[in-house]
């Protein structure tokens, strides 16, 4: 019978991977997972040092989780929300309600990243269209903004390698520059303290010129509070995020936060917004909100913006969208399991030794490093850049891919991370041990090594 690895390259094509290179080397296949390690269908062991894409919290196969699922399975496993409800979805909106500041009140649920930010552009939309203000059509993003990959979603964003030639399908969101290439950021990624918050007032003038003129058609200002995530892990000035929240009511546009990456504990606080002290109009959630164990994503609405979908059938005012498995029963019980664990197990203390410890580790065994960027990192989120020279903000040609082979030389010494070009990534579960995170440091210290030491 044929390996795995054959039967994958037989039928399987993956996202955002260029098969000629899938096929150059063997991938792992995962059979199983136990903890913070994931295992191959060879019985080799890996630390999961990316969370499964971010969205692990308290590694795999926690009983807790898991019995909550047993349980659900045995009462409705999927029940749609058109025209009816169910038990878990309105148990998890009460506590997805009261964990987030207040005045966010509505939940509506559908079951990834992208479609929560999808709903977000239909409320938004469609919000300024009912009370009386049509001509706020247009949406406002961070330049190399990334908020998902459905059609949407993706054409709030712009990265060159995702977007190029999608013009015809997508339309062009206004874009201002985040703090990161605004000046004196420099050029290897030296985000200190200092540079950022000066750093963060270029941008807000640039978003403040944009929405004088601009602000009269424009529906929302989407962003990813405190850390930018896909575009290589910038992060925000506290300032920043405020700033935002200001000029958008300064000039009557609605605030979009995408937290789907940055939510539930990912920053060292539960939500981002919190270290900002704001509350958005409309807050995107999704990856952590099931600590990874299945696909669930919430967006959350004001009073404000409900109340404007309210209206009787013949207004046609109801928002016309929604998906088969949104507020699946099963991926809610998940939910609620994971925010139990949340409290009961203290995982965002948890997060903070996990955070602390990456800290440390970054600073013994990845600043050193000849070919490293400063690093970048916001609680349990971590991003740095290979570059050939980084006094001078020289980049290593993107066709030799050291990042990759970075990944491949950390998988041999049974680490898994995953890059963003040439910037390396890491983010550990929340609740990972210590000594763990050390391990993935270590692993990705030396293999950062291996492949720039030529």
């Amino acid at each position: 019978m044929s390996s795995w690895i054959e039967r994958d390259r037989a039928v399987l094509w993956h996202p955002f991977t260029q098969h000629e290179e899938w096929f150059s080397y063997d991938p792992v296949v995962v059979e199983r997972a136990e903890g913070f390690d994931l295992i191959d269908t060879e019985g080799r062991r890996y630390i999961d040092g990316v969370s499964s894409l971010w969205c692990n919290v308290h590694g795999h196969g926690h009983p807790d989780i898991l019995d909550a699922m047993r349980a659900q399975l045995d009462r409705v496993q999927h029940s749609t929300m058109l025209g009816l409800s169910h038990r878990p979805s309105i148990e998890l909106g009460e506590r997805l309600v009261a964990i987030t500041p207040e005045p966010l009140t509505r939940v509506f649920f559908s079951d990834a990243g992208s479609t929560a930010v999808e709903v977000a552009l239909r409320m938004a939309f469609q919000y300024w269209r009912q009370v009386g203000k049509p001509e706020k059509t247009r949406f406002a993003t961070l330049t190399d903004a990334y908020h998902g990959d459905t059609i949407g979603s993706v054409s709030l964003g712009f990265s060159e390698p995702f977007h190029a030639g999608y013009e015809p399908i997508t339309f062009r969101a206004l874009k201002f520059d985040p703090p990161w290439l605004c000046a004196p950021i420099s050029g290897n990624g030296d985000c200190s303290p200092e540079r950022l918050e000066a750093a963060g007032q270029a941008s807000l003038a640039g978003l403040e010129r944009l929405l004088e003129e601009h602000g009269r058609e424009m529906a929302a200002v989407f962003i990813e509070p405190m850390m930018q995530g896909a575009a290589g892990m910038w992060p925000q000035p506290a300032s920043f995020v405020r700033g935002v929240r200001e000029l958008c009511d300064a000039h009557d546009v609605l605030l979009v936060c995408d937290e789907v990456a940055t939510g539930f504990g990912r920053t060292g606080t539960m939500f981002a917004i919190e270290q900002a002290g704001i509350v958005p109009d409309i807050l995107c959630l999704a990856k952590g909100l099931t600590a990874g164990y299945l696909p669930v994503a919430a967006t959350l609405a004001t009073e404000r913006l409900f109340d404007a979908f309210h209206a009787p059938y013949s207004e046609y005012k109801a928002l016309f969208h929604g998906h088969t498995y949104g507020g699946n029963p099963l991926g809610c019980a998940a939910a609620i399991a994971n925010l139990e664990v949340f409290e009961r197990e203290d995982t965002l203390g948890k997060a903070r030794k996990a955070s602390e410890a990456l800290a440390r580790a970054l600073a013994e065994k990845v600043a050193p490093l000849a070919h490293t960027s400063p690093v970048r990192q916001l609680g349990t989120m971590v991003g740095f850049d290979l570059m050939r020279d980084p006094a001078a903000a020289e980049w290593y040609p993107s066709s030799e891919r050291r990042a990759h082979h970075a990944v491949l030389a950390a998988r041999d010494e049974g680490v898994l991370v995953r890059p963003l070009g040439d910037t390396m990534i890491l983010m550990p579960a929340l609740a990972m041990p210590p000594a763990a995170v050390q391990t993935v440091v270590e692993a990705t210290a030396r293999a950062i090594e291996r492949v720039t030491s030529e």
